[in-house]
């Protein structure tokens, strides 16, 4: 392929911006990947294909390797969150209602940050962690029960969702599916099973809506109805006397929804099938769970990479990989490129649930911005799998039906039997 120009600069030639290329598995884009860590870890790359506005920009800066990748995500002061993390060009309003502190920088983002974090006191982490014990048992009872199906729909899907809103205190049920819905088109948009005939920019702005209208009404309810919750937590929370605003506590529910939703969600899936393919891996759990599950959990973030790519925008000239940058160029990082970098991890194509150290950047490769519900889904992952290697020995799942998109490597449907 050769490469087009554009004033001063070229399109890499090994090009990454097709709905194509994104459309394609991960393995498929590795093999893309490992040759630009290699040869050009950070590149010049076309607008991305099948955004939801016309981009404004020439074009997009690519990180693929793990150093570079940790060296963006902890210079915030160099490359900022604000104006959008994705690759693609997003109006402003959907992208201040949909992301929360994810598009801000510091200081608001500190603020709201410590403020959400003073709603997580100790005892409401212990009350979460038990519902996240109950509700691994009862997901696996159930798929006892039901022997083949849907995995995403029987287990992955439904545990972070269950997680997500009953640690809120959202108990009405037809809430609860309702919301997973709209957390599932947040992400899915440009599906065409998902969109079933719609514009992708309708999937988007409905779903938007629906969420940020039902946590600011939640939160409304909250207070005048508090309750031993996390949402009466978050419209109670104070730091310097200052506390969130409804549409705050809104866009946090968007938020909660979606990343609480498919980083999880994905993790398991994915995991399943790894540990299907690697009986060998699965019988260290099977041998010594308690032993082994502490650095399995990190493996498992590792080998899914459910969050593929953010991005920041440069906020001065600078220099990045010896790479002139100029203020104002998006830097796109590639966590899954960077999470089988060969410098940093010993074979890195092979799952291996004993590595240590494990540096992945699954949670978002520190930073300001490091995944402040790491713990949460560590909970998740510990408990079910607990259930699943112990109580259904003879699971058996197939091959995934993967989501097309360059944000979450999403799994939309496993058929499994047991």
């Amino acid at each position: 392929m050769t490469s087009l120009l554009v004033p001063g600069r070229a399109y890499d030639a090994l090009d990454i911006s097709s709905v194509e290329f994104w459309a394609g598995t991960a393995d498929q884009r590795e093999e893309t990947f490992k040759v630009l860590r290699r040869e050009r870890p950070i590149s010049w790359h076309r607008p991305l294909e099948g955004a939801l506005m016309p981009p404004e920009n020439d074009g997009l800066w690519v990180v693929t390797s793990h150093a570079l990748v940790g060296e963006v995500s902890k210079n915030p002061e160099v490359y900022s969150s604000e104006g959008g993390v994705q690759f693609e060009e997003v109006p402003d309003d959907i992208n201040e209602a949909a992301s929360s502190f994810l598009a801000l920088d510091d200081p608001r983002h500190a603020i709201l940050r410590r403020i959400v974090s003073a709603a997580f006191t100790p005892k409401q982490i212990r009350k979460i962690h038990d519902q996240i014990k109950a509700q691994a048992r009862q997901i696996v009872d159930d798929l006892l029960a039901q022997p083949e199906g849907d995995f995403v729909q029987a287990v992955s899907k439904r545990l972070p969702m269950w997680t997500i809103y009953e640690m809120l205190g959202l108990e009405d049920l037809d809430l609860r599916e309702q919301g997973a819905h709209h957390a599932d088109g947040m992400v899915s948009w440009a599906d065409e099973d998902v969109a079933a005939g719609r514009e992708p920019g309708e999937v988007l702005n409905e779903s938007l809506v629906g969420l940020l209208q039902m946590g600011m009404e939640f939160a409304e309810e909250r207070r005048a109805h508090p309750k031993d919750d996390l949402m009466t937590n978050l419209v109670n929370a104070e730091v310097d006397g200052q506390q969130l605003t409804d549409e705050e506590i809104g866009s946090f529910f968007v938020l909660l929804s979606v990343a609480g939703n498919d980083t999880t969600r994905n993790s398991i899936s994915l995991s399943t099938k790894a540990l299907q393919e690697n009986p060998d891996q699965r019988r260290l759990l099977v041998d010594d769970y308690d032993g082994v599950i502490a650095t399995a959990m990190e493996e498992f973030v590792r080998w899914a990479s459910p969050v593929m790519t953010f991005r920041r925008t440069a906020t001065r000239d600078t220099v990045l990989g010896g790479q002139e940058i100029k203020a104002g160029d998006w830097v796109a990082m590639v966590y899954s490129s960077a999470n089988r970098d060969e410098t940093v991890f010993a074979d890195a194509h092979t799952f291996d649930l004993r590595r240590s150290p494990n540096p992945h950047v699954g949670f978002g490769a520190g930073g300001p911005h490091f995944c402040m519900g790491s713990f949460v889904a560590k909970m998740q992952l510990r408990e079910l799998f607990d259930q699943l290697i112990h109580r259904a020995p003879t699971l058996r799942v197939g091959e995934p039906d993967y989501l097309a998109g360059n944000f979450v490597h999403a799994v939309k449907s496993m058929p499994y039997a047991l």
